[in-house]
């Protein structure tokens, strides 16, 4: 477990994978697939990849939402909160959004927001404008 990492309780964690679940399978055609031998999920909307909800990712004990987004979003937004987003490891370099899910109290609006900006970054254009 990564130093200062935040201690959740199983039945918190599991609550919390449930609702990130919940915000993403409401948007059309999204999938949230458990990752064979992991606790990470894809999400996806029609086979493509948009977001992870990844648990304990690399040993680090830490639970967390990296998902897409647009260019120059992920610094404004840690810079903005950074208890919540994070720059993920790997990824940031290509605007992508972390977002811890460990914290005392997680900004759900603000989550869901990131989330849907990916959704929309990723889904077929006729797809996002049936959802408007």
């Amino acid at each position: 477990m990564e130093a200062g990492a935040p201690r959740l309780s199983r039945a918190e964690r599991t609550s919390r994978r449930k609702r990130l679940v919940r915000l993403a399978e409401r948007l059309p055609e999204t999938k949230a697939n458990l990752q064979a031998g992991h606790l990470h999920m894809s999400l996806e909307v029609r086979g493509k990849r948009f977001g992870w909800m990844l648990d304990d990712h690399q040993g680090d004990g830490r639970l967390a939402l990296n998902c897409k987004g647009p260019p120059g979003a992920n610094k404004m937004l840690v810079s903005a909160n950074p208890e919540l987003f994070h720059l993920p490891r790997y990824l940031w370099h290509r605007g992508w959004i972390g977002a811890w899910l460990d914290i005392d109290t997680v900004d759900w609006d603000a989550v869901d927001a990131v989330l849907v900006d990916a959704w929309r970054m990723t889904a077929p254009r006729a797809l996002v404008k049936q959802q408007l």
